[in-house]
């Protein structure tokens, strides 16, 4: 049983301001599929999109969740999530003023995750060892890179079957963006998920890309079916590597 997610002629944007123009993009099961563009391009709408907080104006958006396909537009939010798409939004959107442990519990807010709270919540202190250590201490009191694994940490509490996430490596230094890419590989493969990741980091997104799309001006300007068809790529070349 498969958990895919499936776009096509996608068109959306905000009141009169159209951002996504007929946008088609397919994230197979079991796959970590790359949205690269650089700020402003329409990568958060689109995962807005996915999330039902943006309602797409024209188009199709579809979610294959073990198997059984779902028509995600007209849904909630909360009816998306609870189907098992989970999200690591951009800037963590973490609670300060509440511990790393409350912050995680969070995420266990769907009547699945509720279930396996704590063999969830056992899996992201394995995960992330420093989070069991730090389990009383406030969330605003941690670095960047410890921030980051409590957002991925909460959405992995949402118990997801396909994992959104967005811009990681904003905010920050690079060597924590090449560990919190490594870790979401690794928690792909542990939790057998399909992720989609936005992101404008090329030689870091590409690293854990089993294919990718560049989005320019709310437009798929280029797919690619393995890291090897986006390193190769002309267009990228010139807009992140400057050849």
């Amino acid at each position: 049983m498969g958990n895919s997610l499936t776009l096509s002629g996608v068109h959306a944007g905000y009141g009169a301001v159209h951002v996504l123009h007929d946008v088609s993009m397919t994230v197979p099961s079991g796959e970590t599929a790359v949205l690269l563009g650089t700020n402003g391009n329409g990568k958060t709408t689109l995962i807005r999109c996915i999330l039902g907080m943006i309602r797409p104006t024209a188009g199709t958006l579809t979610a294959e969740i073990d198997g059984q396909t779902h028509n995600l537009i007209g849904m909630t939010t909360e009816e998306i999530v609870n189907l098992g798409i989970g999200i690591v939004p951009e800037g963590r959107r973490l609670f300060p003023r509440l511990s790393v442990e409350e912050n995680l519990l969070l995420g266990a807010f769907r009547p699945k995750a509720r279930q396996e709270l704590k063999r969830n919540l056992d899996f992201c202190y394995e995960c992330f060892p420093r989070l069991a250590e730090r389990k009383s201490q406030l969330a605003g009191s941690m670095s960047g890179g410890e921030q980051q694994m409590v957002a991925l940490g909460r959405a992995l509490m949402t118990a997801p079957k396909i994992l959104l996430v967005d811009e990681p490596s904003v905010g920050l230094a690079p060597i924590l963006v090449s560990r919190t890419i490594d870790k979401i590989k690794e928690l792909k493969d542990s939790y057998q998920l399909t992720v989609l990741m936005a992101e404008q980091n090329f030689n870091q997104a590409i690293r854990i890309a089993d294919r990718g799309y560049v989005i320019v001006h709310g437009k798929i300007a280029y797919s690619g079916e393995s890291a090897a068809d986006l390193n190769n790529n002309d267009l990228i070349k010139k807009f992140y590597l400057g050849l």
